[in-house]
């Protein structure tokens, strides 16, 4: 799945679009998606100069948007109707750096499904855990300005 196709599921857009591709989804299981980080990327200008690193902040919301792929592909909601919004996130762990170069493969598994999910995700670079975090998402309908 290309960047249209995220963007036909996702309300976010550039410079807070964090997911380039979705390599792989098991609908109600899991789904594999991809960031690639860039020096270029907005949010390291000022995070930190001199030492761009990606804020965990960051890294959580991109696991939440490839929860909000696998949600579509399990058909819990519609994107045109209806949006997700975090209810809580959990357990959240920094392990490393994640710095310009990175190729963040993002792994996220539904624990449970519905209009109330739980989540589970992890970034991984070149096989080592990056981040990890726990979160639960709801699915509202969408108000007429959405």
């Amino acid at each position: 799945m290309d960047v249209s196709a995220i963007e036909s599921i996702l309300p976010h857009r550039y410079p807070f679009l964090f997911l380039d591709r979705v390599l792989e989804v098991e609908p109600n299981r899991r789904v594999h998606a991809r960031k690639l980080v860039s020096i270029s990327d907005p949010i390291l200008q000022g995070h930190f100069p001199g030492l761009p690193i990606m804020p965990g902040v960051v890294l959580v919301e991109t696991m939440a948007q490839a929860a909000i792929v696998l949600s579509r592909a399990s058909g819990m909601f519609d994107p045109e109707k209806e949006i997700c919004y975090f209810l809580s996130i959990k357990d959240a762990k920094f392990r490393a750096l994640v710095q310009p170069g990175d190729a963040l493969d993002v792994h996220v598994t539904m624990e449970r499904g519905g209009r109330i999910g739980k989540f589970s995700g992890e970034i991984k670079v070149d096989g080592e855990v990056r981040a990890s975090a726990s979160f639960v998402a709801v699915v509202e309908p969408r108000k007429q300005d959405d």
